[in-house]
């Protein structure tokens, strides 16, 4: 056997399948992974290219191994002739598949195994020997029965599930040839003893058969390379990192002021946060433990970056001046990653996360787009990218009041000067400013918001269609969401002075339901205001290049007798709550794994945390990238991790790919912002991401304000025609919004308001709030529902409350 030996291991489309290269990493010393889709290559191609491995792992992977399209080139290996023999390991659809194509039959259990940890039993021979107990995680809603006469295969294993499936068989392998396999799921990070020690065995009984049999492995060639891929980790050519002359890192300039107790909402209401014109983003952390927020000085050239999926082109506006810049060669990611290296500043405080760069939102279907092909759309309303480049920012650490005005921009001295002495006296003055109420022109009621909710029995029915899902073996988990749609009266006190209602609304929200990972994003033409809970993706600057996902699976909202202890009891002890936090655990580490190797850890698992008005079952789980993937990027990272983890796992499922394509025919529609995530790209290198949950976004094209945007629009037109030369702008997206009537009052220069007349349709905005929940097997459909609507109420209080404003 070669001293790297080469392992082929075969993707089925499975979200545990680079937990599988990392186990192989550990137990096979020196080896090198190639990782190949089952449909990559058709097996005339794929398997002459066996004599080149030292070993074949089969993954698992979602569906049947009855269905040709769910296991493609797998079904062939087994069959290959005596030259073409190669040692196999196979697990969970690896084995059935084994079973299978050897006379086997396969079969529903009758009571589902996901993210479940059983008792594997065992005799210590062959893949067992020396092992001792094991309790493996398991992921299987089929399983296999051996008939009797089945004559080739030897049961090695089985789990005992008593009355639910009896005893479930759950290892075999081949008797003789060189192939094993296991049912239960050796990479788990809750498998003990039957992983790394396992697939030692397997290469221990692979060497000694190849041996024996004088077995010896072709020499690599560049041929075998382009068909089978480098060997894992590798990066992607469009994100590795170019030496640009010309490029120079870009000095921040900052101020730091120490100001207890100043009010995030009154310095943004100093900065004209109120100008419902004007675009303006704040990320919030409103509740622990939550530390830093930031404000984004915006001016009117600040970039601003839109992207439709589909198109091929990003839409760069600045100021008047809107440019259609073609993606040429590269996808959107790389295209971000290019668009950052070229904004790198350095010399900031180091302690700081965010010293300006991208700021705003990222939709789910931009997540989707890296796993399955998106179909033919009617036309968003809301960009999938939508993101400004900060570089004038203020940064408000909670912990320690310290207040840090900073600049990216040159020369920025007498900015920096004012903005610290207009922060100064902000705080000495001992209450914000009271301006006198203009009274609106209408004449309306005071009217609740009108709530269209999800049918009630059209959701059921989709968690019992989900449910049907996870016992034909196609998904683990499916997060099964709906939209609520809410007609809401906007604030009173606001349209009377003319200022933001969607201002005065978030305010309310972060009252009522602070969180950590708040926020106030309006971009144009959409207005997003969250207060989410969870913390996504955060990656630090190089050369540390840590990356950190926090999934949260499992809550409960306080009140009286919910203790911290009542609270692990509902958490940490229910089986129902661990098996979806643990399957979201491996299928990030999956993601993870993808992009940096095999350096990821599980720093904290299914740990109750408190937060503001909830207890939280949170999970922590780190990476950081190998030697060879720094140096091909520059540890410049983040926009790769983000492409490969999104959409959120936590609001997918897993296997992410065929999950994504089940809840898009089960939900029926898009979801645009909701579950895709908020944040910032730090021109330093690092970024902080959240889940976009407990919101609500609006769509509204910018208000009309002074200087008459039909002729903005006029001079975008001609600087496109200048400096595009040709490209076709997209019909639906490059128009600048026309002017409509001005029903809203503008503030006139005193601080008071000038009367406008208003129609009744300018008093209304339209939200959209996204909820759902987590399906597994154990789900009670009627439960769930309840679930969803409580996470529903979370933010719908906001909107009750405003009628009063």
């Amino acid at each position: 056997m070669a001293s790297s030996p080469r392992i082929l291991l075969i993707d089925s489309y499975d979200s545990f399948t680079f937990n599988l290269a990392a186990l192989c990493k550990r137990a096979i010393p020196e080896c090198r992974v190639h990782i190949i889709k089952n449909d990559a290559l058709p097996s005339h191609v794929l398997l002459p290219f066996l004599e080149y491995f030292d070993a074949i792992v089969v993954g698992p992977g979602p569906g049947s191994p009855e269905n040709p399209t769910d296991v493609g080139v797998v079904k062939d290996i087994w069959h290959v002739e005596e030259s073409l023999l190669t040692p196999i390991f196979g697990v969970c659809l690896g084995l059935q598949s084994l079973a299978v194509e050897h006379g086997a039959r396969i079969r529903r259990l009758n009571v589902v195994k996901h993210g479940q940890v059983s008792e594997v039993l065992h005799d210590g021979s062959d893949l067992f020997h020396r092992v001792g107990e094991v309790h493996a995680v398991r992921y299987h809603s089929l399983h296999v029965e051996l008939p009797a006469g089945v004559g080739d295969l030897e049961p090695l294993a089985w789990a005992d599930d008593g009355e639910e499936n009896g005893r479930v068989l759950m290892a075999l392998k081949h008797a003789y040839k060189p192939f094993w396999s296991v049912q239960y799921h050796p990479e788990s990070v809750c498998t003990s003893s039957g992983g790394t020690s396992v697939l030692r065995n397997f290469w221990r009984l692979a060497t000694e058969w190849s041996i024996a049999r004088g077995r010896t492995t072709l020499p690599w060639t560049p041929v075998v390379e382009a068909a089978a891929g480098p060997c894992w980790p590798s990066v992607r050519a469009e994100a590795t990192a170019k030496f640009d002359p010309q490029h120079t890192s870009t000095p921040v300039t900052t101020r730091t002021l120490h100001i207890p107790s100043l009010d995030v909402a009154r310095i943004c209401e100093s900065l004209g946060v109120e100008d419902e014109s004007e675009d303006f983003v704040l990320l919030d952390s409103a509740a622990a433990p939550g530390r830093f927020s930031m404000i984004g000085c915006l001016a009117s050239i600040s970039p601003r970056i839109t992207y439709f999926v589909g198109d091929s082109f990003v839409r760069l506006r600045q100021g008047r001046d809107v440019a259609l810049v073609e993606l040429g060669s590269l996808d959107i990611w790389a295209w971000l990653t290019t668009f950052m290296r070229r904004k790198r500043a350095h010399g900031g405080t180091p302690e700081v996360p965010f010293w300006g760069g991208l700021v705003g939102y990222l939709s789910y279907e931009l997540g989707v787009q890296t796993l399955t092909p998106t179909p033919s759309r009617a036309g968003s309303p809301h960009p999938d990218v939508n993101l400004v480049f900060v570089e004038r920012s203020i940064v408000i650490d909670s912990h320690t009041n310290t207040v840090y005005v900073q600049s990216i921009l040159p020369g920025d001295e007498n900015w920096l000067q004012g903005m610290s002495a207009r922060l100064q006296s902000l705080a000495s003055s001992s209450s914000p400013s009271v301006r006198p109420d203009t009274p609106a022109q209408f004449d309306s009621p005071d009217l609740n918001p009108v709530v269209v909710l999800p049918d009630r029995s059209e959701y059921i029915s989709k968690i019992v269609a989900a449910k049907e899902w996870l016992s034909s073996g196609d998904s683990y988990e499916l997060c099964v969401t709906a939209p609520t749609r809410i007609r809401a009266q906007k604030v009173p006190s606001a349209v009377a002075r003319g200022t933001s209602s969607s201002w005065e609304l978030y305010k309310t929200l972060r009252a009522r339901n602070p969180a950590p990972h708040s926020a106030y994003i309006r971009l144009h033409p959409s207005t997003l205001l969250s207060s989410s809970p969870e913390r996504f993706l955060s990656y630090s600057r190089a050369p540390d290049s840590l990356c950190q996902l926090r999934p949260i699976k499992g809550t409960v909202r306080k009140a009286p007798g919910i203790t911290r202890a009542v609270a692990e009891e509902l958490l940490a002890g229910s089986k129902k709550e661990v098996a979806e936090n643990l399957m979201i655990v491996d299928l990030i580490r999956h993601d993870l794994h993808s992009v940096v190797g095999d350096d990821v850890h599980v720093r904290q698992f299914c740990r109750v945390e408190e937060y503001e008005t909830v207890w939280q079952l949170v999970s922590v789980i780190e990476g950081r990238p190998a030697l060879s993937v720094k140096d091909q990027t520059h540890s410049d990272l983040g926009w790769e991790v983000l492409r490969a983890s999104l959409p959120p796992g936590s609001m997918t499922g897993a296997p992410k790919k065929r999950s994504v394509e089940i809840l898009r025919d089960l939900e029926g529609g898009e979801r645009g912002i909701y579950s895709g995530i908020l944040g910032y790209a730090d021109v330093g290198g690092g970024g902080d991401w959240a889940v976009i949950i407990r919101s609500c976004f609006k769509h509204e094209e910018r208000p009309s304000t002074p200087g008459g945007l039909r002729d903005r629009q006029h001079e975008a037109s001609r600087s496109l025609g200048e400096t595009n030369g040709g490209i076709h702008p997209r019909s639906d997206v490059d128009d600048l919004p026309t002017a409509s009537s001005d029903c809203t009052n503008k503030h006139n220069s005193a601080g008071g308001s000038t009367p406008q007349t208003l129609t009744p349709e300018s008093l209304f905005d339209e939200w959209t709030l996204g909820a759902g929940g987590a399906i597994t097997a154990l789900s009670d459909p009627e439960a769930e529902w309840d679930e969803m609507i409580t996470k529903v109420e979370s933010v719908l209080r906001a909107f009750k409350d405003i009628g009063s404003k």
